[in-house]
């Protein structure tokens, strides 16, 4: 696990095992606040661990941006805090998140440990948490999941992207349109430092570029799959169409880009064909 210290007051932890997810540590003169957690316990641990030598009060809150397993596993290791998410991350954590982590233990069996904590509060729209001397802001961001959230941490200028932001969009559990309306969103905070849900912290001068390649591959991907169901092109023609010719690198994200790239392309032209048949 990587720790960068973006101010006196906050640190960003990367998960060295598992796709370079990261997670926040918030400090606030009335407590700490952590933004997401690691995957793997050992890593969690070392966060937690960080946050007790640092004596800098308890953990109060947990904020939760969305249900997917490598954010949220890591819950159970801040028993004192109380958990913030969407109201649909509560949902689908209910429905969903046993299942998938009894799945998770077979192929990792150090998740044994794990047990799911679920939000004790959450929210439907926007929202502020004031702790001390800091104020979040809490703010919804669909697209990616429709359960995610994200928060703007105002007097740092520090922005918490969660998986609105990655090196290589990811739509396979979501919908390109609405992460395209989030990232657009993006652009209203004057941020210092963009934290991606994975993959490097974005600086200023980098953040609205990186924003206007992420909506171009999935401006792109929506009209190329959007055309292709109209015309009937196979699917498998369109899964041999490499991230290049949507303006990604094959080597983001530690080269799972083709891989995420593929699981996009099929999981919109599988959308946009029921979409087709409802019009009918």
């Amino acid at each position: 696990m990587h720790r960068e210290r973006l101010t006196d007051d906050i640190f960003v932890f990367t998960s060295e095992r598992y796709v370079q997810v990261t997670a926040t540590v918030i400090f606030t003169q009335k407590g700490v606040v952590v933004f997401d957690t690691l995957p793997f316990p050992e890593e969690t641990r070392q966060m937690a661990d960080f946050i007790r030598r640092s004596g800098r009060g308890p953990v109060r809150y947990l904020i939760l941006s969305h249900s997917h397993a490598d954010h949220v596993y890591g819950a159970y290791l801040f028993p004192e805090a109380e958990i913030i998410a969407h109201r649909r991350c509560y949902d689908l954590l209910m429905r969903y998140g046993q299942k998938g982590l009894e799945e998770a233990r077979r192929a990792e069996p150090e998740l044994t440990e794990v047990t799911l904590r679920f939000p004790a509060l959450w929210t439907e729209t926007d929202a502020a948490l004031r702790m001390g001397n800091k104020t979040i802001q809490l703010y919804y961001s669909p697209g990616h999941t429709p359960d995610l959230i994200g928060a703007y941490i105002q007097e740092e200028r520090t922005l918490l992207a969660s998986d609105t932001m990655m090196p290589v969009p990811y739509v396979a559990d979501g919908d390109p349109l609405q992460l395209i309306d989030s990232l657009h969103a993006l652009r209203q905070y004057q941020a210092e430092h963009l934290v991606q849900g994975h993959g490097d912290i974005l600086l200023r001068g980098e953040i609205q570029t990186h924003i206007a390649a992420n909506i171009a591959y999935l401006e792109k991907l929506v009209e190329v799959i959007s055309h292709a169901v109209e015309e009937g092109t196979p699917l498998e023609r369109l899964l041999r169409i490499p991230p290049e010719e949507f303006g990604v690198s094959r080597i983001a994200l530690e080269g799972l880009a083709p891989q995420i790239h593929q699981a996009n392309l099929l999981a919109y032209y599988e959308q946009s064909k029921q979409h087709k048949r409802k019009r009918k």
